[in-house]
């Protein structure tokens, strides 16, 4: 028996759905993955692929100074729409960022849309992908819903270009329709998110805007204003190489001591052995040989002190294992990523209650939740501009199994669309901060 299609969260958001869909599709095929090792920003040139596209969307839409700067940033302003006579709305910014995660391969992608989810295992065509309900449970809350996925060997892209598509698809309807209130709107397209290190190039004072918004989240109605702080933690080992045939007590394997090292983190402090508030050490990457080794790690937590313990568990951890093969050394170097927004958001309380307003406006209830990761936000709002996340409708994320609901986006691009209403009513219309 066949599926009913899920309805959408309202009238606007199915309107937009088909120029959303077209949006993302172009979107997700334009290769932009953040290199780990690329030097600058943007780490990776093919970013600017995607820039360029943006730009020239923009200025075909009439944001007439859309421009793509040398860092990777797509800038553009809509004006407002209001009448001055009733004192100036405050300028308003929208974030979504354009690199993919370096995590699956982001090359190539090939969407392929599943109408009406009928609720069972989807296979994909490449790569032996599948997305099974029984690992992967959010897929019954959206039984019914036409989604998307790649064809099984690369990620979709999702995260985060749903958000940019939402962004643009907001913006074009705003511009067909002249009559709908909105404050000035300040747009930016940010390269390196995944990697943590995009925005600090980012202008914030031409930017402009008393508060901003990352279309970044998952869940629909996700309203996110607390992320992770973080830093990374990379191991550096240095052996003593010697032939295998003459190495009896000459050789100091330095992959042989990274893999100790690795093993002797402890185990309840890992990503698949904690939830909710619980931080973490996260292993990511091991690389090297018996002469040279690095281990590359994440460390998380939503509290900076238990954050620094984790560092201090990592430097422990090495100092025990070098102990036992003291003609090893290693460096341990601590690098900071981002803060938690929570701190900076809090001290502006306008900016969520207008996001809030703009999710109940949309037929959704806010979904408060604090964010195992980060964004580009919890930068910005360190930097001085308030930036809490809101939701795109996407799932699965740094995965071949990512998924996006087209019903979910749509209604990202609808609330946008009535966030931008909120921020001209006389509740926020003075919005100020201190």
């Amino acid at each position: 028996m066949a599926v009913e299609s899920a309805p959408f969260t309202s009238p606007l958001a199915e309107s937009l759905a088909p120029a959303l869909l077209e949006r993302f599709d172009r979107y997700v095929r334009v290769g932009t993955q953040s290199d780990r090792d690329g030097e600058g920003t943007p780490s990776s040139a093919r970013q600017f692929d995607l820039g360029r596209v943006l730009v020239d969307e923009l200025l075909a839409l009439g944001l007439a100074d859309a421009r793509l700067d040398e860092h990777g940033f797509v800038y553009a302003t809509l004006p407002s729409t209001t009448d001055v006579a009733d004192g100036p709305a405050p300028v308003i910014g929208l974030i979504a960022h354009m690199d993919t995660s370096p995590d699956a391969p982001g090359d190539g992608v090939e969407p392929i849309m599943h109408r009406a989810y009928e609720g069972g295992v989807i296979e994909l065509p490449r790569g032996g992908t599948v997305l099974d309900p029984a690992e992967m449970p959010d897929l019954l809350d959206h039984v019914g819903h036409d989604l998307v996925t790649s064809s099984g060997d690369t990620l979709l892209g999702a995260d985060d270009k749903s958000g940019v598509a939402a962004i643009m698809t907001a913006l074009a309807h705003l511009v067909a329709s002249p009559e709908l209130p909105s404050p000035t709107l300040r747009i930016a397209f940010t390269p390196d998110e995944e990697l943590g290190t995009g925005v600090r190039s980012f202008d914030v004072e031409g930017f402009g805007a008393l508060c901003a918004y990352t279309v970044d989240g998952s869940e629909v109605g996700e309203l996110q204003d607390e992320t992770f702080s973080a830093t990374e933690g990379i191991v550096t080992i240095e052996g003593h190489e010697v032939h295998p045939g003459f190495a009896t007590g000459k050789l100091v394997n330095a992959a042989r001591i990274a893999a100790e090292i690795v093993a002797a983190l402890p185990a309840d402090l890992t990503p698949e052995r904690t939830s909710g508030r619980d931080g973490f050490i996260h292993v990511y990457e091991v690389s090297g040989g018996a002469s040279h080794a690095v281990v590359r790690t994440i460390l998380r937590d939503f509290d900076d002190e238990k954050l620094a313990a984790h560092g201090e568990v990592l430097r422990r951890t090495v100092d025990e294992v070098l102990a036992r093969e003291p003609r090893a050394k290693a460096t341990v170097t601590i690098t900071p990523q981002y803060p938690n927004m929570r701190t900076y958001v809090d001290e502006f309380p306008q900016v969520t209650d207008a996001a809030a307003q703009a999710i109940r406006a949309e037929g959704l209830e806010p979904l408060r939740t604090a964010i195992r990761g980060g964004t580009d936000g919890s930068q910005l709002s360190a930097m001085g501009l308030p930036t809490p996340n809101l939701f795109t409708g996407g799932h699965e994320f740094h995965s071949v199994r990512e998924w996006a609901s087209v019903q979910e986006m749509a209604a990202s691009a609808a609330m946008l669309v009535r966030l931008a209403e909120v921020w001209t009513t006389p509740e926020f219309r003075g919005a100020a901060r201190a």
